[in-house]
């Protein structure tokens, strides 16, 4: 679904990515690790074309998509979330759902003025939707609360549903499981592998909780210094001598379980 060619990013001197290639197979949950300054932010920032790559190239199912803008790329079908969920506090959790699909008619003031008709027919199709995935995501209860009373959890849940609003192609997670307590991320976890199931998403996520990784990914690719280092099974990258010298001698086994935020600036 996505190949990435020999991409290196440059900030002045600083070699933030270099030379990465990569695949996310279509269909797969493909976890992206590395210790904190292995480029796994940035290389994110490429592909969902947040900054453009001092050289390389980004494919979208087999299409080059290098350099597009982020609201191009959502046309198409590649959508991301933050490590600090996004939400628009003041409006519903319903709301936040309902506003994401694009070329809404009631967007345009002529058709709020002379089609009217059209506009309540296309919004309630949107309601109807978004109550699916509230349904889904096990959200009812907090259908009419405003976002910014959500707890961290509940709100990278939304960030979730967002992506259930259009037809998803791919979606990038950066630190889905960041300040989330583990209930929740259980509930997070297992709506992951339902939309990978049964509505063949696409997933590549970035997470330091090896646990959450070895539950959900397969491959699990490491970075390290702005390469790719390995791929492989969580427990094969978890056993791998680059990889456990990568992380300063430490390796996985010994890492903690999760490191909450990368470095300032490149954030990993």
């Amino acid at each position: 679904m996505i190949t990435v060619e020999s991409v290196s990013k440059q900030f002045g001197g600083v070699h933030a990515v270099q030379d990465a290639s990569l695949n996310i197979a279509k269909g797969s949950i493909t976890g992206l690790i590395g210790p904190n300054g292995a480029g796994k932010t940035t290389l994110f920032n490429i592909i969902a074309g947040n900054i453009a790559p001092t050289s390389g190239t980004i494919r979208l199912d087999g299409e080059d998509v290098t350099g597009l803008p982020p609201h191009e790329l959502f046309a198409k079908g590649l959508l991301r979330t933050f490590q600090i969920a996004h939400e628009f506090s003041t409006l519903t959790v319903l709301e936040n759902l309902m506003m994401v699909p694009g070329d809404q008619a009631g967007e345009s003031l002529l058709s709020a003025w002379f089609s009217y008709g059209e506009v309540r027919q296309q919004e309630k199709a949107i309601r109807e939707r978004a109550m699916e995935v509230i349904d889904f995501l096990n959200l009812t209860h907090l259908t009419q609360e405003l976002a910014g009373n959500l707890s961290g959890g509940q709100k990278k849940l939304v960030e979730l549903g967002r992506t259930m609003m259009v037809d998803a192609k791919v979606v990038l997670l950066d630190e889905v499981g960041a300040g989330v307590n583990r209930t929740l991320l259980n509930e997070i976890g297992d709506a992951i592998v339902r939309l990978n199931r049964e509505r063949g998403y696409t997933f590549c996520m970035i997470e330091h909780d090896m646990d959450f990784i070895g539950r959900l990914c397969d491959p699990v690719i490491v970075m390290a210094e702005g390469s790719v280092l390995a791929r492989g099974t969580a427990d094969e990258v978890r056993n791998n001598e680059q990889v456990i010298e990568a992380y300063l001698g430490r390796g996985l086994k010994n890492a903690p379980r999760r490191k909450h935020a990368e470095q300032a600036g490149e954030g990993a």
